[in-house]
């Protein structure tokens, strides 16, 4: 799973043990499970990451972020298709809102618009 991680820790020539103490660790540990991708930053510590390096969560965990959004879009797309027929406003936003996600999805490749 592509992430940047690493590459942002080395831009800025931090160790592994500096960037866990910036992120409320005593050891480098995680950080070198979190860059071999043997483990999954929980979202404190991702938001930490983004807070330390100014790069977005999203761009600094990219794989991650778009399986995610593939798993979050195929999942949008059969809502979508189920509240096709709705005809009130909760339909209607709802289906707005997933057309509107669907459509920031499509602009990438390998997704198909509603």
């Amino acid at each position: 799973m592509l992430h940047y991680l690493v590459t942002e820790r080395k831009r800025w020539a931090l160790t592994q043990q500096q960037v866990a103490f910036l992120l409320g660790s005593k050891k480098g540990d995680k950080i070198s499970r979190y860059e071999r991708h043997d483990r999954v930053p929980h979202l404190k510590t991702a938001l930490a990451c983004e807070a330390i390096f100014g790069v977005p969560v999203r761009a600094l965990f990219r794989g991650m972020y778009e399986k995610v959004e593939e798993q979050v879009v195929e999942r949008a797309y059969l809502l979508h298709q189920d509240l096709e027929h709705r005809t009130d406003l909760d339909g209607v936003k709802n289906r707005k809102l997933l057309k509107e996600m669907l459509a920031r999805a499509t602009k990438k490749p390998n997704y198909q618009a509603v």
